[in-house]
């Protein structure tokens, strides 16, 4: 390709395995149990105000800190990710559509980039 080339999903065949590039929604401040599906508490007769939380997050005097990336409460989405290996179902030329089966990560209208996908790529190179 040459820089200014239109890119239309002419590229993709049916069948082939891409990547899908996007940003996530974005889910504002969440707790634990939704940020990292911590379980919670038993929700019984003496639990008051505590069903949610994150339990303890430290030890006593040694270290006397909490470790960094502890699992907390916290932002949660607008990140980038990738969804690997997912299916071209179709490929519609004239309106420019790509089909694929699988989950792509982001809102509505949002930009996602789509690749060839790596590991089917390392998979046939290793198959020779």
């Amino acid at each position: 390709m040459n820089v200014g080339d239109a890119v239309k999903p002419d590229m993709f065949v049916k069948g082939q395995k891409v990547d899908v590039t996007g940003i996530t929604k974005g889910r504002g401040f969440q707790g634990v149990m939704k940020r990292w599906d911590f379980r919670g508490f038993g929700q019984t007769h003496g639990t008051h105000e505590y069903r949610r939380h994150p339990g303890a997050i430290g030890q006593r005097k040694t270290p006397g800190r909490v470790y960094p990336n502890k699992k907390m409460p916290g932002h949660y989405g607008v990140e980038k990710v990738t969804t690997q290996n997912i299916t071209v179902v179709e490929v519609i030329s004239d309106k420019g559509l790509l089909l694929v089966k699988g989950a792509v990560p982001g809102h509505e209208n949002s930009i996602v980039y789509v690749k060839p996908s790596v590991k089917e790529a390392l998979r046939a190179s290793h198959k020779q």
